[in-house]
This record gives C-alpha cells, structure tokens and sequence, in this order.
C-alpha cells in the first residue's frame, strides 16, 4: 500500500528538519505511542498500541534514518511486531522544500502487513493508514509552526 500527501509548515526548513529528528517531538505527535527511544542518530526504537477494525495490538519496532540528503529531506525505513496481530514494515521518503518562511513537506510511504491484522481488508487498513498519517502531520504541522513563532 502506497500514501502520499504534503502539508505547508509555517516554519524555516532547517527547523522542521531539526522536529523530524527530536523523538520528543515525535513522540507527541505518533498517535498511540508509549515510548520512543533514541539509540543513535539513525535508529530509534518505538512500541506503539494501535485500534484498526477490531483488532488492538502493542506493536514493538525499529526505524532507521537514513540522513545523507540533509535538510532537503531524508528516507527512513522500519519494521515493528505486533504479536499475534501481525506485523508492519515498510519505508518513506521525505522532502522538504523551502517557500519563503514556510515548508513544504511531501511525503511517499510503502507499507506492507501481515498476519490478523492483514485479514482486516485493505479499505479497513488503508482508511486507518490514511487517518494515522493524517494525525501526525496535523499535530507535527502544529508544533513546529508554535515553536517556530515562539
């Protein structure tokens, strides 16, 4: 399953970058995340609880970042386990275009899935995707842009 969306952030680049590499702002901003760990620059650590359908599942997981297009934008990369409900991994890629004092965020994400929660329907899974990725950027969109006016 792909996604894409882009949202305008009234902040510098260089800002919003340095936001989509602090874990506390990411981890305010990941809907139903209870921890997020920073072990290097690159890999972060997460265990996030999430509802799709009727299926609630702890997913515990791993995310690497890969940084060498900075502050253009970055890709990042994961894989998290949800016990009998499945798993998810997949990937995306991030761009970062700077318009005056804002930024343009534009994203491309793949993402695959299997076990229970794989039976759920992919209409079921991809609405959730969907209103997920549309929660973070929203709360990211708004952190960024109270901090950058503070």
């Amino acid at each position: 399953m792909e996604l894409s969306d882009e949202i305008r952030i009234s902040a510098p680049r260089d800002v919003v970058y340095r936001a989509l590499n602090d874990p506390d702002i990411l981890r305010e901003c990941i809907p139903g995340c209870e921890e997020l760990i920073q072990n290097s620059p690159e890999d972060l650590e997460a265990k996030v609880v999430l509802k799709i359908g009727p299926v609630k599942a702890r997913f515990a997981g791993e995310v690497t970042l890969d940084t060498s297009n900075a502050p253009d934008g970055f890709s990042l990369s994961g894989e998290g386990k949800g016990g009998a409900a499945g798993f998810a991994k997949g990937g995306a890629e991030v761009t970062l275009t700077e318009d005056g004092a804002e930024t343009l965020l534009a994203y491309t994400a793949n993402v695959s899935i299997g076990g229970k929660i794989a039976q759920l329907g992919s209409r079921l899974i991809a609405g959730t995707a969907k209103k997920l990725s549309g929660k973070f950027f929203t709360r990211f969109g708004e952190i960024v842009s109270e901090q950058s006016a503070s």
